[in-house]
């Protein structure tokens, strides 16, 4: 039996490289500053109970797979050490779990995350409406498509990389869904429920301050149960 740990990753600004203050900026134009300072609140705490549950864990002989991880051994290290630099508390963990002997994988298809990532600069960058919306719109014709392909070569490499009795942790944004495609020995054990980070966000954008808000940032914070 194979033991896959499940992180569905909530970015912040130190995990969006050099379009972080262009994104920041937009989505406080667009959900209003007072609501999205709280919800980078609710980010904060989530990743501190994430911080709390992996202090439990044995990572000794622990598998690590990172959304936007193109590589292992010491380029692997890098990146992860200067996005924990730059203070990706993702990332912070995940040299926490190193230092206790835990292992990077190469997670990603390079030529994958760099054709995304100049979809996002494009689309972040564009001065003019109109070059936002031929932006906007390349991005989403291609988006669903580069999503799929990257969630297939994770599933590949974990199931190529994850050996009999091992555990390995994967975290991946929640908008990723991976599932689909592992195989059927690899039992999913998800620290936060994938499902409820992606109703947090459909809430989110909605702009309404309901309970069901409410209580979906509190399920961020709450302790992982796992």
């Amino acid at each position: 039996m194979r033991k896959l740990l499940y992180v569905p990753v909530i970015h912040m600004e130190p995990d969006l490289g050099s379009n972080a203050a262009a994104i920041d900026s937009k989505s406080a134009s667009l959900f209003g500053e007072e609501r999205w300072a709280k919800h980078k609140e609710s980010i904060a705490k989530f990743w501190e109970s994430m911080a709390d549950y992996f202090v439990t864990v044995d990572a000794s002989t622990l598998k690590i797979y990172q959304d936007g991880l193109p590589a292992d051994g010491a380029l692997g290290r890098k990146i992860v050490e200067e996005a924990a630099k730059r203070g990706s508390k993702n990332h912070q963990i995940i040299l926490s779990l190193m230092a206790r002997g835990a292992k990077i994988c190469k997670t990603e298809d390079p030529s994958l995350l760099q054709e995304e990532y100049e979809y996002i600069t494009r689309l972040t960058r564009s001065r003019s409406i109109p070059e936002k919306t031929i932006a906007s719109a390349r991005y989403k014709l291609r988006k669903n498509q580069l999503t799929h392909k990257r969630d297939k070569f994770v599933a590949k490499t974990i199931d190529e990389t994850l050996k009999e009795d091992e555990t390995g942790a994967l975290f991946m944004g929640s908008y990723h869904n991976i599932f689909p495609y592992l195989p059927k020995d690899i039992i999913v054990k998800q620290v936060k429920d994938r499902e409820k980070i992606n109703a947090y966000f459909r809430e989110l954008v909605s702009g309404e301050e309901g309970r069901k808000f409410e209580q979906l940032s509190e399920y961020l914070a709450s302790p992982c149960v796992c």
